[in-house]
């Protein structure tokens, strides 16, 4: 599913801004990142999309790293929930996918 090829923008808000570096050492610059990587995979977030709707990306960095980054989208700009790097059953999925 590819909800939108390139995002226009990205949205950081005070309590998101730098949450996955301090709980996963992801920085913001990786989570966008991925958004860019033409193999990424993206799929709804079934458990956590009560509130509003959220999506889960597994993509490669430029240094290729494999990251997990949870998203909403607010109109066109993407707003970055966390980052982390992916496990094994994650990988498998990538690597399918890729």
């Amino acid at each position: 599913m590819v909800l939108v090829k390139e995002p226009i923008e990205f949205i950081w808000d005070r309590g998101n801004k730098e949450k996955s570096w301090v709980k996963h050492e992801v920085t913001d610059k990786e989570c966008e990142e991925v958004f860019f990587d033409e193999h990424k995979v993206i799929s709804k977030d079934q458990f956590h999309s009560k509130r509003e709707k959220r999506f889960i990306l597994l993509g490669e960095t430029k240094r290729k790293r494999l990251l997990f980054v949870v998203f909403t989208l607010r109109g066109k700009k993407v707003r970055v929930i966390s980052g982390r790097d992916i496990n094994r059953k994650e990988r498998k999925l990538y690597e399918k996918a890729a």
